[in-house]
């Protein structure tokens, strides 16, 4: 990876990943539709919107590898969710294809898998269930990576992030916490390791309380180096302050479950 172009990279998690990846590559493009916040002599940067096929090709231009955060990050109305994680999402890894990218690091969500309960442990082939229209739109994301792993040989690992910060700030993220430097350490398999297809890892630090049977990643070398437990206390004194949601507190999805939701009957047992 001579090359490598992050996108989103105007949002919170491009943010952190900023104050860790200078040097890690001989060039790195930070891309997003938005100006870049405080930016620095120092950074490469490219305005650019996923919704614009002409100019995605023309970003990817020379580019080796591909940090993709962009989109929508959270729950929105159908249009704008269409359009910044359909319609993007292709648009990058189509022009991908068509500039011999190597390989892409799709960041997509535990919302894909968000209608699990919360006492059941999954793994990364578990079928999905998505709790929202971001959720939907992140599986997407994974079945498009596939496709052009499969088809294109494009190297493809989809990171199923739970929750990018230094610490975890309540009880369900004790469960999914990502720490930055554990986040980054994913990256660099997606990027660097040799035996790369289609993968499907999960974003999370060394949770005790997992929801989630991380041995995909681990098998590429994963060996996160950050504790939830470590943070036990912050995490309980979030809680406390947390209205209950009897929905959201059910299942791993959390109050992306309890969005909107009407299904009649008891909340699934399994």
């Amino acid at each position: 990876m001579r090359r490598v172009m992050v996108t989103g990279a105007a949002g919170g998690v491009a943010g952190r990943l900023r104050r860790l990846m200078p040097g890690l590559y001989p060039e790195i493009v930070w891309s997003d539709r938005a100006p870049l916040p405080d930016p620095q002599p120092d950074e490469t940067f490219l305005q650019l919107d996923l919704a614009d096929a002409v100019a995605v090709e023309r970003g990817l231009e020379g580019v080796d590898g591909i940090v993709h955060l962009g989109g929508a990050s959270i729950e929105k109305p159908w249009e704008t969710i269409l359009e910044a994680n359909i319609v993007g999402c292709y648009n990058l890894f189509e022009a991908a294809r068509r500039q011999a990218v190597k390989r892409i690091v799709f960041a997509s969500t535990n919302h894909t898998v968000g209608f699990y309960p919360r006492h059941r442990r999954i793994g990364a082939d578990a079928l999905l269930r998505p709790d929202t229209r971001y959720g939907a739109s992140k599986a997407f994301g994974e079945a498009l990576g596939g496709l052009y792993a499969h088809k294109h040989g494009i190297g493809v690992t989809c990171l199923r992030i739970g929750n990018v910060d230094e610490a975890p700030r309540n009880h369900r993220l004790l469960s999914i916490w990502l720490h930055p430097e554990d986040l980054l350490q994913l990256i660099r398999i997606g990027l660097e390791h040799p035996e790369i297809r289609h993968e499907v890892f999960y974003g999370a630090s060394d949770n005790q309380r997992a929801w989630w049977d991380n041995a995909a990643a681990r098998r590429f070398g994963y060996r996160p180096r950050h504790r939830a437990e470590d943070h036990l206390a912050a995490a309980d004194a979030g809680q406390a302050e947390l209205p209950p949601d009897p929905v959201g507190d059910w299942y791993q999805g959390g109050s992306f479950c309890s969005l909107e939701y009407d299904a009649p009957g008891e909340l699934a047992p399994y």
